[in-house]
């Protein structure tokens, strides 16, 4: 039975993310809208909106759920790193604060023929945008040797990725999920079998829809956009996206980026944001108990200067 989609950290979320109630916010990936219903039920019906997913059927989602708000709501179907694209067309100069929220939704989880989860059979896909051109199946059945064991251990930091890489090689060509799980079980010792199938499953997922590096590019380009004061608020759930977030905050807050063997700052570069969470934050137990899927989630803030 499919679970109901439970937006993580929600209360911290509006608490680092909203500013001004009648303010313009962006929701870059969006998902079936939960945060924003939130952040909505706090906002001015001047205020605004916009919506970002690469997945139609997810924005579906959200479109129905907050189709009763006053506000102004303006949803786009694209990959969350074309938000400036998305703010021009709409002729938005300047934003008051941007979730990324960078889980997969429940909803696709356990959508089987999405392909995303080892615990249910489906086609190996795995992509957020059904018109893209890379799936899953492409991947495992035409990559090399090496490039199958550099994605593993790259995006899911697995001990076992040679050995697994091997064995989906020699079982290939594959068509659904059972058939690389398989694979990956015949190398895989039974005591780390599960997190070895969540690694493998999510290093292959990352590289499909190339979710680094659309991150990397999210967070330059929508920098200039944030209003003096306003907030960036990501989500992130595994170390890769959450160390991606924590050094460009860094580079951000930081005023010079000259090599530290120079005796005086020699760059032009100025403080852009100011670092809010210290520390991450993480959800609490009662949040865990509730919903699972919240365990690994980290939040980060950081406010324009």
């Amino acid at each position: 039975m499919n679970r109901i989609h439970i937006p993580v950290l929600l209360d911290e979320t509006i608490e680092w993310l909203l500013t001004r109630r009648d303010g313009v916010y962006v929701d870059a990936t969006i998902g079936a809208g939960g945060h924003s219903q939130a952040l909505l039920k706090h906002l001015d019906s001047g205020a605004t909106l916009v919506g970002i997913d690469a997945d139609g059927t997810i924005l579906d989602h959200a479109a129905a759920a907050l189709k009763e708000f006053p506000q102004r709501i303006l949803l786009a179907e694209t990959n969350f790193s074309h938000v400036t694209a998305v703010l021009k067309s709409q002729h938005i100069t300047g934003i008051d604060g941007i979730l990324m929220d960078l889980g997969i939704s429940s909803l696709q989880i356990d959508e089987a023929k999405r392909g995303f989860s080892y615990q249910q059979e489906g086609p190996l896909d795995m992509r957020f945008a059904e018109d893209a051109t890379e799936t899953a199946a492409k991947v495992i059945n035409t990559a090399s040797e090496e490039k199958i064991a550099s994605i593993i251990k790259e995006y899911g930091e697995e001990r076992y990725a040679k050995s697994i890489a091997r064995a989906i090689i020699t079982n290939r060509p594959m068509e659904t999920t059972t058939d690389l799980r398989a694979a990956i079980e015949t190398v895989t010792p039974e005591p780390y079998r599960i997190k070895t199938l969540a690694r493998v499953f999510q290093s292959i997922r990352i590289h499909v829809n190339r979710e680094l590096e659309m991150l990397k590019q999210t967070l330059h380009a929508v920098l200039p956009y944030l209003h003096s004061g306003g907030r960036m608020v990501v989500i992130a759930y595994h170390s890769l996206e959450d160390r991606i977030v924590k050094q460009f905050s860094k580079w951000a807050e930081s005023d010079c980026v000259c090599p530290p063997e120079l005796p005086q700052c020699m760059c032009d570069k100025e403080q852009e944001l100011k670092i809010l969470t210290r520390s991450i934050v993480r959800p609490s137990d009662e949040e865990i108990e509730r919903n699972p899927r919240a365990r690994s989630a980290r939040l980060r803030a950081a406010e324009k200067v």
